[in-house]
């Protein structure tokens, strides 16, 4: 099955609540944390995340775009997240492992984040321990990119190590997904589909998300 995550970063801030349900046909609620050090922009943070887990019942997928997010994994699971991805270019490897720790230790699904120029094997040594790998198809930290189709062969490895596996991993795209490009990305083995501004600009978008599902 196909799943969508609407982006809230395309949302419109002042009527937040309302734009959550228009997007209720999805699957998941895509929340992007930017912090201004791992990416050059500031997003959201805590009391937002809180906010909207008053006000929806949709699974928050969380997407941690901060520096050591080991430091605040807990408090965002605590916040209403249901998902956190965390970033494998934000710490080391030691403080990765101990951050999806927190994260199951909260009761809640964890999972990595590669940026494009991060290779497939830089997931290897967490895929045992994910629900959710996100490849990332633009650079993170700014919403309305133009799609990268040269990370399909990546999306594709991490697919085949997930199924060869046989694991209960999630894969995940992230950046410039419209109804074209959403064919690319699950021919080439996503079933998690991120979407801001194809989703929030749309006219219909119930009608939006189910063509988004391929």
């Amino acid at each position: 099955m196909i799943k969508i995550a609407p982006s809230i970063l395309a949302a419109d801030f002042a009527n937040l609540e309302r734009d959550i349900s228009r997007a209720a046909a999805a699957d998941y609620l895509h929340v992007d944390v930017m912090d201004g050090l791992f990416v050059p922009n500031i997003s959201i943070g805590l009391p937002v995340v809180q906010s909207i887990r008053a006000v929806t019942r949709m699974p928050l997928d969380v997407h941690l775009m901060i520096d050591r997010p080991v430091r605040y994994v807990e408090r965002f699971c605590q916040a209403g997240a249901d998902i956190v991805t965390v970033h494998v270019e934000a710490d080391s490897e030691e403080n990765t492992r101990k951050a999806l720790a927190l994260i199951h230790g909260q009761g809640k699904k964890a999972g990595v984040v590669l940026k494009p120029k991060t290779p497939a094997s830089a997931a290897l040594p967490f895929l045992d321990d994910c629900q959710m790998i996100l490849v990332m198809t633009v650079e993170p930290g700014f919403g309305g990119q133009k799609f990268m189709a040269d990370m399909m062969p990546k999306l594709r490895l991490l697919r085949q190590w997930i199924d060869q596996g046989n694991l209960d991993c999630e894969l995940e795209v992230d950046g410039g997904v419209d109804p074209v490009t959403c064919k690319t990305v699950i021919e080439n083995g996503a079933n998690v589909l991120v979407a801001g501004s194809a989703v929030y600009q749309a006219e219909n978008i119930p009608e939006r998300i189910r063509e988004l599902r391929g």
